[in-house]
């Protein structure tokens, strides 16, 4: 008899004791473009994430080298069945993922949630990752260009740092002058090569433009405006003698202090002052050459997509896309990032962050004149884009920087052959 509540009292200890059976963890991939600017935020969020949603695994494959390299890479992946269960795609892309089937729409997800528009899901939030009445992502971080100046070489040069010019003739102008200063140090450099064609559109949406017409039928980048716009860009070749080295070199030699004036994207202006410290002073300014009621800028920047094939997998990954471009993921990728947050809440998580880092809010101050940085139709979309890249080349680099004009209709005629027919 003693033996036997022996092995009762035994059995119940061990009841108490052992652990209760483990959740069920659901691992859900994920993969996203520049890893030198949004690891710091992935990894944060990743953190956070866990600790709400102990049931869900969030784990990250290497990242991708940049939109294009993300786009191409998804694609070849679907035929293969072998996609993350989430890429992250540049806003130009959803087209060719949606068109390719690739993402699974989101719009039953969305109509599930109860409180979607009070957490900051706004119309046009969705709008921007939607194709076809649709909605296929939701964007997590959007970008606009601007103009980064190195005051010690702006008063070097002459120039004012409590007025520093907006106009292209101001901006060239006082390149010009800091280009002189001493030996290795340039003037200005534009990351003109940045997806391809994202700075060419802005220089022609400012301008008025477009890069098609209306009914996407011709194109449209080859009128007035887009020969304004590859004129600036060869002006900074003859005025400024602006380097003809990568953009990844150019915002090296910018952060080491040796670049007077650097027009690239918002999304580096954390990761600037990490690392010029307190080398030189940094200002952020408006993209030059703006006109209230007529230009416009490319929003760049990127959206989550779901790509996981089951329902159980998709269920979750809907999940991490709440998370991550809901208020509390948009201030995240704000603090650690140069980017803006599309969610309307997140601005809530950042009430003194603007205060404190006034570099980050020119790009807001840029907000009237965002528009959707434009995607080809059709399945040559990526081809179209190193077709304008490489013509464009011809001009930074000096070997046709004289005949601008005559480049861009080159490069409108090749871009019209690669159009869908009846494009």
């Amino acid at each position: 008899m003693l033996a036997k509540h022996s092995c009762w009292a035994l059995a119940l200890a061990l009841a108490f004791t052992l652990p209760a059976a483990a959740q069920p963890v659901t691992e859900i991939v994920v993969q996203y473009p520049y890893g030198d600017v949004f690891k710091e935020t992935h990894n944060r969020l990743a953190e956070e994430f866990a600790k709400t949603h102990p049931g869900i695994k969030v784990s990250f494959r290497a990242p991708y080298k940049d939109y294009e390299d993300a786009t191409q890479r998804i694609l070849r992946e679907a035929v293969t069945g072998t996609t993350p269960d989430i890429t992250f795609q540049g806003l130009n892309r959803v087209r060719a993922l949606a068109d390719k089937q690739v993402a699974a729409p989101l719009d039953d997800f969305i109509k599930a949630e109860t409180d979607f528009e009070a957490q900051g899901f706004h119309k046009a939030m969705r709008d921007a990752g939607s194709i076809g009445g649709k909605v296929y992502g939701l964007p997590f971080a959007v970008s606009l260009p601007i103009a980064y100046f190195n005051l010690d070489l702006v008063k070097a040069a002459g120039g004012d740092p409590a007025a520093l010019p907006t106009s292209w003739d101001g901006v060239i102008s006082l390149a010009a002058k800091i280009e002189g200063l001493r030996p290795g140090i340039h003037g200005i450099a534009a990351e003109w090569s940045i997806s391809g064609n994202w700075l060419f559109q802005a220089l022609v949406f400012e301008n008025g433009g477009g890069m098609m017409d209306a009914g996407e039928t011709k194109v449209a980048f080859d009128d007035a405006a887009g020969r304004k716009a590859i004129g600036t860009l060869a002006r900074l070749v003859t005025e400024t003698k602006t380097p003809n080295i990568s953009g990844n070199d150019m915002r090296t030699a910018f952060a080491a202090g040796q670049v007077g004036v650097l027009l690239t994207t918002t999304a580096y202006v954390n990761a600037f002052t990490r690392q010029i410290g307190d080398r030189f002073t940094m200002k952020t300014s408006l993209f030059p050459g703006l006109t209230p009621g007529m230009s416009r800028l490319p929003a760049g920047g990127n959206v989550m997509m779901i790509t996981a094939a089951s329902a159980e997998k998709r269920k979750a990954a809907w999940e991490v896309v709440k998370y991550w471009t809901g208020p509390r993921g948009g201030a995240a990728m704000v603090e650690t990032t140069g980017y803006m947050a599309p969610n309307a809440k997140a601005a809530d998580h950042l009430a003194d962050f603007y205060k404190r880092n006034p570099n980050q809010y020119t790009a807001l101050a840029q907000l009237p004149y965002l528009t959707n940085w434009y995607a080809f139709p059709g399945d040559n979309g990526l081809k179209i884009t190193d077709v304008i890249k490489d013509h464009l080349q011809s001009v930074m680099d000096g070997k046709r920087t004289a005949q601008a004009n005559a480049v861009l209709s080159e490069m409108a005629r090749d871009t019209q052959a690669l159009l869908p027919a009846g494009k």
